[in-house]
């Protein structure tokens, strides 16, 4: 054997090994930790998890999915689930590189969900609210025809109960594969806010990472009081869009939720493990004042009394004043 043959038979062993010890490797181990996209840490997955999936190091917030949300945001089990029956079609037929009706399954098959939203009535710290909550994870949380018409019915339940009304949005706007008909929930949705406006209900908007497009155009923009979730991305049109148009480079912190806030256009800016807390202060400064029937007696009755010692003030002066003539 040549030193040649040697080092070439050493280095298929090697590659041996190492094939042999990279199927021993359990693939799980590698789901057990995920890097944080803004400072590149390597974290343990459940440390994240347990952190309400923000950066322990850096407080980077990631994208959740609308089951987290809701066990984030709402009471434990108090979320009900509504309009379930109502699913998507495909009404145009419509086909790029592939049709509607598979990226349908497809998205359902990737999330479990029906749509890109769930509706329903919940409770925060013991509040009841209608809420809408949007999922990015189903194709880009876009809104169609379907989504739109659950944000509807969910803002006319909360007018049915005179309910407060949360919308949690997620999104990149109008669904493209039904044109004109997603481009008609703008003007649904915001004609249903406007209903609760008439009403004197409270409609708050929560906008995380990231809201675009047509949703940021309607209902999204529309609250009473507008929550923006941390670092998240707001705006219309994306920013190469917008640089491509004006010709001009934007700030490093354009569409940002602290970007919007530093220019008045939301009202207020929470970490997520405040958002929950904030939220709740919020429904209880609005909540209608009701007062109870012994408070309202006690009221009457002290009124009646004032009432009677006045009209006796007034006797005893006009006594006095004809004795005095």
């Amino acid at each position: 054997m040549t030193i040649k043959d040697w080092f070439n038979k050493r280095k298929e062993l090697q590659i041996a090994h190492r094939e042999l010890e990279e199927a021993q490797i359990d693939d799980s181990i590698g789901k057990l930790w995920i890097k944080c996209y803004n400072c590149n840490a390597q974290l343990l997955k459940k440390d994240v998890e347990d952190n309400l999936d923000v950066c322990p190091q850096c407080n980077y917030h990631f994208r959740i999915n609308s089951e987290k949300r809701i066990q984030q945001l709402f009471d434990e089990g108090s979320f009900k689930e509504m309009f379930t029956d109502v699913l998507p079609t495909d009404p145009l037929n419509f086909e790029d590189t592939e049709t509607y009706k598979n990226r349908l399954k497809s998205a359902k098959e990737k999330t479990n969900l029906n749509e890109a939203v769930k509706c329903g009535e919940a409770k925060i710290d013991g509040e009841r609210v209608s809420a809408a909550v949007m999922d990015f994870e189903y194709m880009g949380g876009s809104m169609g025809s379907v989504v739109g018409e659950k944000i509807t019915r969910a803002m006319e339940y909360a007018l049915q109960e005179k309910i407060p009304m949360i919308a949690v949005t997620a999104s990149g706007g109008a669904r493209m594969q039904e044109s004109a008909l997603s481009l008609m929930q703008m003007a649904k949705t915001s004609c249903a806010v406007a209903r609760l406006n008439e009403a004197g209900l409270l409609y708050i908007t929560v906008l995380t990472e990231p809201t675009f497009g047509g949703v940021t155009a309607s209902f999204a923009t529309l609250g009473d009081i507008i929550i923006a979730e941390q670092g998240a991305r707001i705006g219309f049109a994306g920013r190469r869009v917008i640089e491509q148009t004006i010709k001009q480079s934007l700030p490093s912190d354009f569409q940002t939720a602290e970007y919007l806030m530093k220019y008045g256009q939301i009202d207020i800016l929470s970490t997520r493990k405040d958002l929950k807390a904030t939220i709740s202060n919020l429904l209880k400064l609005h909540k209608p004042y009701v007062v109870k029937e012994e408070t309202v007696k006690k009221v009457k009755e002290v009124s009646e009394k004032k009432t009677t010692t006045a009209k006796k003030k007034t006797v005893s002066k006009k006594k006095k004043v004809k004795v005095e003539a």
